[in-house]
Formats: C-alpha cells, sequence, structure tokens
C-alpha cells in the first residue's frame, strides 16, 4: 500500500520539520519520503485546504464495554469511533466483565484492536473491590501499561500505599481519580448554586481534593521509605480527571517540590460548567462533574503552564436505557472518541495547536512509559492526518460509537481528524 499526503503542515513541536509543509510518503507501513515536492505514484492521496499531520494520537482513558456489555460498545464500533477521532492508540480500563486481572484477560484485549492499538490497564484489586491485590508483577509482564480500579478511586489508604510500594519495584504507574466516595454518595452534579436551585444533592470540590491531599501524602511517605527505588523521570503516580482549581494547584505544588507525579483532563470538562446542566439533560451527567467557570478556567491555565500533562476522553458509552431516564436515575458518563480533538480546539483560547497536540501524543505515551513516534524518514509510520480549521455538527445520526450520549451532539466544532496511518 502506497499512499501520499501532499503539502501537510507538520505539527510536532520537538521536530526540526515542526512547521513546515512537505509531501510525506508512506509504503507498507513506513515513511520512506518527506519532500517539498513528491511525484511518486501512490494507490491513495490524501490532500486538502491547510491540512495537518501529527504523529498518532493517544486516548489515556477509554471505558471498553467488550467484554460484558457489548450492546453498549463492542472492539469494532469503539475501534471505529477511535478511528474517526484521529486516534492510532487507546489505553482501556480493567472495569469490564470480568475484571482484567489475569495474563489471559491482558492477552485478549492486546490482540482485540485490528487497526488501532489496544493498551490494556490492569486491575490494583481483585474485581476493582479494593480488598485484594492482584497479580501485578505477572500483570505488567504479560504487557499492562498500567494499573488502575478505573471507575473505582482506591478509597483505602493501606491498599493505596502499598500498590505503591510494590509498583516501584518494578517502575510500574498507578493510575487513580482521586474521589472520596462518602462525601459524593448519591450525588448527581456539583454541589453548587446549580446542585441547590435544581434541587440535586451536589458533589463538592473537596471529595476530589481530600483525597488527592492524601495521596500527594502517601506517595512522599513512600520517597521516604528507605530501599524504595524509583524510575528517573517517570511519573508513578498519575492522577486522572482533575476538574477544580484548588486540585491543580495541590498537583503544582507537588510538581514544585519533585514529586514523580502527572495528571490529566477529560476533554469534556474543558468545555463546559454547571450552568449547562439547566434543562437536565442527561448527557452532561459526569463523574467528575461539570464545575463552576473559576474552575474551568483553572483547568486551562493547567494546561498552558503544564501541571497538566494530558487530556483523554474517558469515553464511557451508555446505551438509551442508561441515559434516557429521569437524572437521578441516569448512569454517568459520555463518550468522546469522536469529539475529542475537535472539542478541545473549539473551546481552546490559550495554547498553541502545537502544545495542544503534544498533550494528545507525546505525553500520555510518557505517562505509561511507551515508546514515542516520529515523523522522520525511515521510521514506521504512526500518523494522525487533520484539519484544524474545518468546521461540523455533530450530528447523532452520524455518531460512529454504538451508543449516542455526547454532550456535544448538535454542536458546530472546528478542527476534524482525516485520517489515521499506522
Amino acid at each position: 500500500m502506497k499512499t501520499l499526503i501532499r503539502s501537510v503542515k507538520i505539527v510536532s513541536k520537538n521536530s526540526d520539520l515542526n512547521g513546515q509543509v512537505k509531501d510525506i510518503f508512506v509504503e507498507n507501513g513506513n515513511i520512506l519520503h518527506i519532500e517539498n515536492d513528491i511525484h511518486l505514484e501512490a494507490d491513495e492521496v490524501i490532500e486538502g485546504k491547510n491540512i495537518c499531520v501529527s504523529i498518532g494520537w493517544f486516548d489515556l482513558r477509554v471505558h471498553p464495554k467488550e467484554p460484558g456489555n457489548e450492546y453498549k460498545e463492542s472492539f469494532q464500533s469503539m475501534e471505529a469511533a477511535a478511528l474517526a477521532g484521529g486516534f492510532s492508540e487507546i489505553a482501556l480500563l480493567p472495569n469490564t466483565k470480568p475484571v482484567v486481572q489475569s495474563r489471559e484477560s491482558v492477552n485478549y484485549l492486546k490482540r482485540a484492536g485490528e487497526k488501532v492499538k489496544f493498551h490494556p490497564m490492569a486491575a490494583v484489586t481483585l474485581k476493582c473491590e479494593g480488598k485484594d491485590f492482584t497479580e501485578m508483577i505477572d500483570l505488567h509482564q504479560a504487557g499492562a501499561v498500567a494499573f488502575t480500579d478505573g471507575e473505582h478511586p482506591i478509597q483505602n489508604p493501606d491498599i493505596f500505599l502499598k500498590t505503591l510500594q510494590y509498583l516501584s519495584q518494578f517502575g510500574g504507574v498507578l493510575i487513580n481519580r482521586p474521589e472520596d466516595s462518602n462525601l459524593t454518595h448519591f450525588g448527581q452534579m456539583h454541589d453548587g448554586i446549580m446542585s441547590t436551585f435544581l434541587g440535586m444533592k451536589g458533589m463538592p470540590q473537596m471529595a476530589e481534593e481530600i483525597m488527592l491531599m492524601r495521596d500527594l501524602k502517601l506517595l512522599e511517605y513512600v520517597l521516604n521509605t528507605p530501599f524504595t527505588e524509583l524510575p528517573v523521570d517517570k511519573s508513578i503516580l498519575h492522577f486522572s480527571g482533575i476538574s477544580s482549581a484548588e486540585s491543580v494547584n495541590l498537583i503544582r505544588m507537588g510538581k514544585d517540590i519533585g514529586l514523580p507525579i502527572t495528571c490529566d483532563v477529560y476533554a469534556h470538562q474543558l468545555c463546559f460548567t454547571e450552568n449547562d446542566l439547566a434543562d437536565f439533560n442527561t448527557n452532561f451527567k459526569v463523574n467528575p462533574p461539570f464545575r463552576t467557570q473559576e474552575d474551568l478556567d483553572a483547568l486551562w491555565e493547567g494546561l498552558e503552564d503544564g501541571t497538566i500533562d494530558a487530556i483523554a476522553s474517558d469515553h464511557n458509552p451508555q446505551d438509551e436505557e442508561s441515559k434516557k431516564l429521569e437524572f437521578d436515575m441516569a448512569e454517568f458518563g459520555v463518550i468522546g472518541l469522536e469529539t475529542l480533538f475537535a472539542a478541545i480546539n473549539t473551546f481552546n483560547e490559550k495554547i498553541s495547536l502545537e502544545e495542544l497536540i503534544e498533550k494528545i501524543t507525546v505525553n500520555p505515551r510518557k505517562i505509561l512509559q511507551l515508546p514515542i513516534p516520529s515523523i522522520a524518514v525511515g521510521e514506521k509510520a504512526n500518523l494522525t492526518v487533520f484539519s484544524e480549521d474545518e468546521e461540523w455538527v455533530y450530528r447523532e445520526k452520524k455518531i460512529i460509537s454504538a451508543s449516542k450520549n455526547s454532550p456535544f451532539i448538535g454542536k458546530t466544532l472546528r478542527g476534524k481528524a482525516i485520517r489515521v496511518i499506522v
């Protein structure tokens, strides 16, 4: 297969080719030529007005529904949605049925992707129940890229502490979404003026911030434990789904004192506030919840100054029977693979395109300690071709995911993936 990409702007912050407009020729999965004007026969020619190319996009947090809940999303529809959104690789949470807690389940997920590379994350505790540990060394050797209980934040501090100590022995990464579930029990949305106005139980910011403070303190303890060996310049603890201004400040302070931590924010969290729930649209029911304008501004500032390392979709398909209900009965979660780039590109007013792309290409791979592709002659192709300027309407009938629970339905977005070449 020979593919020619004509007059494409290269977006790769650390490359000498960054910002240059070139022709790129790919044959049998290898980049053979990058030149000003290539005249070679190709099976496929990709061209367009003001198109760009970067290394393949990487999503740090996807909820697979297969095995167990294929009616919400199959591997096939998840992969198709990822390709439509511009992703060549995605990291999968372990909350399937059965939970990803064995070599067999890790290998099963690794083989499931055909055109998109699936990176399974394994459970910290058996069945993600927060009680007994999985065989993490065995899972790491099988190919698990990180360890997390995924949809279930680790509540037990002793489990959290011992996990950090255990993973530090082989350089594993712990991913946790900070939330004290005792403070969010029965919560439906952000605890604030709007939740009071709508008469719904709130989910306070302090539930996230208290847990984040706890986790940082436990990490400090591990670092001061004799004989603890940590990988140089690598994160051992990654916070997923930061949503409040104080959380951004806490992570910023943690990084300032040298803690080996990273964090991400979900794309939809960068686009909406609690006020968008005024009409009880269950497509806006997410966890962590949409918070205040002040929190939203702080998240963008955290992206701008490097406190927030990556942007993830938190793609969580829910069928109609889980979403088209009274608000307090509906499940949490939105789909996001198809809209991640378009959403952040549309709402972005602070960050350069190069910085934005780095948050969904280089940094996720660094966090998971995975190889980083490059756009260079002789390298294997791992590319996403996209338009920065194309405007389009996200219509429910054209959603590729098997589920349709998106807050962006009917909205005009700017920027669109054109093709993934791997």
